[in-house]
């Protein structure tokens, strides 16, 4: 695709644009995202920006990523509905340094060299009357209530807003206009709740300066379930940081996409060219038990976001839970015991404690997979429970006969959940 319109719009990553985009990168344009350190770990909604940041990298446009070292101080009100728990600047330093670890790591995946920027480092030195007198002049309390980050958060009678989050859009405007003097930047990508405070900065730097710059918003993808992209079944978060979601964990997230929705994911989450993607779509239509896009899907970003080598691990322990061709459980050397029990839930219990055996359903909630084991009962009525890939039909006492690969059990609670324990 000759343009980087094109290109996105195509991969369904353009939700609002200011007029006049177009012709501003018919030539190389300076372009930020922001990334504001509310956590110590990027999640799946994170990656988005990321992409674009890429995206115009490769199409001959300077991306510049820019860390919200000062603005996490206060907390974007976009699409909350109450305030936010203000960090300490212990925390905020800490997770400034883990995110931009993670953004290092993910953009030298793809061999980009982009530019890393803290906005503490300017906004550190603002006094509070400078600001107000050369910032916020600029803005009527009108203008900032038709926000809709402020409108909805006015019309919650219950918390409604404060001063500190109704300053934030005014903060990240600042931002655009330093970067706008200093770097020559001309373009603002969020995602679209990030559309009022974008406004803001164009806004902004039209009355300081005079000059036209420009917004775009990619759109906050929700699932059909009406759960936010990037969170699990059960309302998790699924985080980039392996500590916080286990690389098993987010491959099988991937792995769970429904056709509907894959078919626009494998646009939006990778880099493969147009011409690549429709045809493994064609493919995928053909024969969708295969599941073809989503394992294309779950093997390219899991490399990303994990590395290779990990990848190559999860892909073989996907391969015997799931796939009843291999060799059964009881037959896998300890190597890959080692592996599956690393990657996947699990437990350890010690052969003291084993002695005498547990019975299933008390072994069932001892593993937090079930609340009570009247839950974990109805599961085992239900034939949705497999020991060492053999549906169980009744509750019985596990002995040390159930071991196998001396120190292992696998159980499986219907088609998609797995958990190992470990007897040592």
């Amino acid at each position: 695709m000759r343009n980087i319109i094109d290109e996105l719009s195509w991969r369904g990553l353009i939700k609002n644009k200011v007029p006049g985009i177009e012709n501003q990168l018919k030539k190389p344009t300076i372009m930020y995202i922001g990334f504001d350190p509310t956590s110590d770990s990027l999640h799946l909604g994170n990656l988005l920006p990321i992409i674009m940041l890429i995206h115009f990298q490769k199409k001959g446009h300077k991306s510049l990523a820019l860390i919200g070292g000062a603005t996490g101080f206060i907390g974007d009100p976009s699409e909350k509905e109450d305030q936010r728990i203000f960090l300490s600047k212990k925390i905020l330093e800490k997770n400034t340094e883990s995110i931009k670890n993670q953004i290092l790591k993910l953009l030298n995946f793809y061999s980009e060299k982009i530019e890393l920027l803290n906005n503490f480092d300017w906004i550190r030195n603002i006094s509070f009357l400078d600001f107000i007198r050369e910032i916020g002049k600029c803005f009527t309390v009108n203008h900032m209530i038709s926000k809709d980050s402020v409108k909805k958060r006015i019309q919650n009678k219950k918390n409604g807003i404060s001063f500190t989050e109704f300053s934030y859009a005014l903060i990240q405007g600042y931002d655009f206009l330093y970067l706008n003097q200093i770097k020559n930047c001309k373009l603002q990508v969020g995602g679209s709740d990030q559309w009022g405070n974008i406004t803001t900065g164009i806004e902004l730097i039209r009355k300081k300066t005079g000059k036209k710059v420009y917004g775009i918003t990619f759109p906050l993808i929700i699932q059909p379930n009406g759960i936010k992209f990037g969170k699990s079944e059960k309302g998790e978060n699924i985080w980039l940081d392996e500590k916080k979601t286990s690389p098993y964990k987010f491959y099988q997230f991937w792995m769970n996409l429904s056709d509907f929705e894959i078919e626009n994911y494998i646009k939006i989450y990778t880099f493969l060219s147009k011409e690549k993607i429709e045809n493994l779509i064609f493919k995928h239509r053909k024969h969708p038990n295969k599941r073809l896009l989503q394992r294309k899907l779950a093997n390219e970003i899991t490399e990303w976001v994990h590395g290779n080598k990990i990848s190559k691990k999860i892909i073989e322990i996907t391969n015997i839970l799931f796939e009843k061709k291999n060799e059964p459980f009881k037959f896998l050397d300890e190597k890959t015991f080692i592996s599956i029990y690393n990657h996947i839930p699990h437990m350890f219990i010690s052969c003291k404690e084993f002695e005498k055996g547990i019975f299933l359903l008390d072994l069932l909630k001892k593993s937090g997979f079930f609340s009570s084991k009247s839950e974990a009962n109805r599961a085992l009525k239900a034939n949705s429970i497999h020991l060492n890939q053999i549906l169980v039909k009744e509750n019985f006492l596990i002995k040390k006969e159930n071991i196998i690969g001396k120190k292992y059990i696998l159980f499986q609670f219907g088609k998609k959940e797995f958990f190992i324990l470990k007897v040592e």
